[in-house]
């Protein structure tokens, strides 16, 4: 009995440690797509991102609270935009912009992930490939 008590103990703690490697290599992707699309960093961008990236917006209409317009973001377009908040830094996020990563589901090779950011909020699938958590799909709803 004591050997069995024992033996769940380690798959338990070997378990808890690797799911939090998991969890934190899955914020550290998602980190990486909003600071580099906060202050530029296409580096960023391309370490978290992936190459078939398709992002939905709902943007609100300035004016019309209540009406919004549709936009497309394609991995391009994401390092188009980090390249122009190099050059235009009235587009880069203020300071203490918020971050928020809430994990709220995870497989063996797919998460959801719910990001809060000063921008609005935006719904990211990741999934895992070759070792990696790259952001594959994003729903997003800007506040700006």
């Amino acid at each position: 009995m004591r050997i069995s008590t024992f033996l769940l103990f380690i798959s338990l703690a070997l378990s808890s440690g690797a799911y939090a490697q998991k969890n934190a290599d899955i914020e550290r992707a998602v980190l990486d797509y909003v600071e580099g699309m906060y202050h530029g960093d296409t580096l960023k961008i391309k370490r978290s991102v992936h190459p078939d990236l398709s992002k939905y917006s709902l943007l609100p209409i300035e004016g019309s609270p209540d009406k919004f317009r549709e936009n497309d973001m394609t991995y391009e377009k994401a390092l188009n935009y980090a390249r122009e908040v190099l050059i235009y830094p009235q587009y880069a996020a203020p300071k203490g912009a918020p971050k928020v990563v809430e994990i709220l589901d995870t497989q063996n090779t797919i998460a959801s992930i719910k990001l809060t950011s000063f921008w609005g909020v935006d719904y990211l699938l990741l999934a895992r490939q070759n070792e990696k958590w790259m952001i594959m799909k994003i729903v997003s709803w800007h506040k700006i």
